[in-house]
């Protein structure tokens, strides 16, 4: 089922997959709020613009929620077509919706990874499934690009339907090999462990495509290749939560063994740096007091140096 919104001038899309047998419950949207909230998502004609992943939508952009039934909503990622790239995707993480089932990569697909354009974004707007990233090379190196997922596949294991998803070219942007299976797999299994400890974990992550300082090249079809990448979290339990913020820059180097305390920032300096929104959706009471956490505070509050 799909279901499209219209808002002026922006326009929101929703769009479900396959099924799966006894899935976890689907997310719920949060009902109103009754503290003050200044700067949250119009919800009126989506309501999945009220998840609290979800940073401020820019105007003008597509907002695509990718769900499936009996699993509910998987990511949602927001697309600007002037520029044929995501901005952010964003998604939640908790021991429902990571359980692997047994799963691994590779059991599920023997054959090879299932890269497909999304059918909700237009074909022409997506990098290619094959040969556009092999053929394109980190400036001034023979290193070619692989595609570096969002939403990682190994954050939803739970079935082939919800899985099948994450390989989407719309959940790709291109990766240096050395920063994609370094820095990047290493903020990505970070993220998981710290989701097992809480309630819910909030994910917001992506690349630089709006400022030209903050773009490292284009791909030989003219696709953007970000100069930096980020990752938003925000983790709930109980009543508490708190707020980190990664901020890496796009390296053909191995930064493997780093230490994780070197890129964080609070999530007022992330949204400095990448003008969004992040966690838009929180009370403004909760969010200011959460964002602006010293980044020293933010690091030892998360178990890190």
């Amino acid at each position: 089922m799909k279901r499209l919104f219209y808002l002026i001038p922006l326009f929101m899309l929703a769009s479900c997959g396959g099924s799966s047998e006894d899935g976890p419950e689907p997310t719920p949207t949060p009902g109103p709020v009754e503290s003050t909230n200044i700067n949250k998502n119009d919800a009126s004609q989506n309501e999945y613009l009220a998840l609290l992943e979800m940073p401020k939508t820019k105007s003008g952009s597509i907002v695509v929620t990718h769900t499936v039934e009996g699993y509910g909503v998987n990511y949602s990622f927001e697309w600007d077509s002037s520029l044929r790239a995501q901005r952010w995707t964003c998604y939640t993480l908790n021991k429902k919706n990571m359980a692997s089932n047994g799963n691994t990569r590779k059991s599920l697909w023997p054959e090879g990874d299932p890269w497909n354009y999304d059918p909700d974004i237009a074909t022409a707007q997506q990098q290619a499934t094959y040969n556009e990233l092999s053929k394109s090379y980190f400036p001034g190196t023979s290193a070619y690009y692989e595609k570096g997922h969002i939403c990682p596949s190994a954050d939803r294991l739970y079935s082939k339907d919800v899985n099948e998803q994450t390989f989407f070219m719309t959940n790709i942007l291109p990766m240096v090999a050395k920063f994609n299976g370094g820095i990047w797999s290493m903020m990505e299994a970070r993220t998981r462990n710290w989701a097992n400890g809480a309630d819910e974990l909030y994910v917001c992550k992506g690349g630089t495509i709006d400022k030209s300082e903050q773009i490292l090249g284009k791909t030989i079809n003219n696709h953007i290749v970000p100069k930096f990448f980020f990752v938003a979290l925000l983790h709930k339990k109980g009543d508490t939560y708190k707020a980190l913020g990664f901020w890496v820059e796009h390296l053909n180097e191995d930064h493997s063994n780093d230490n994780l305390g070197d890129y964080v920032v609070n999530i007022d300096k992330l949204e400095e740096l990448t003008g969004i929104d992040f966690f838009c959706n929180l009370p403004d009471d909760i969010e200011n007091q959460i964002e602006s956490v010293s980044q020293e505070d933010v690091k030892s509050s998360w178990g890190l140096r």
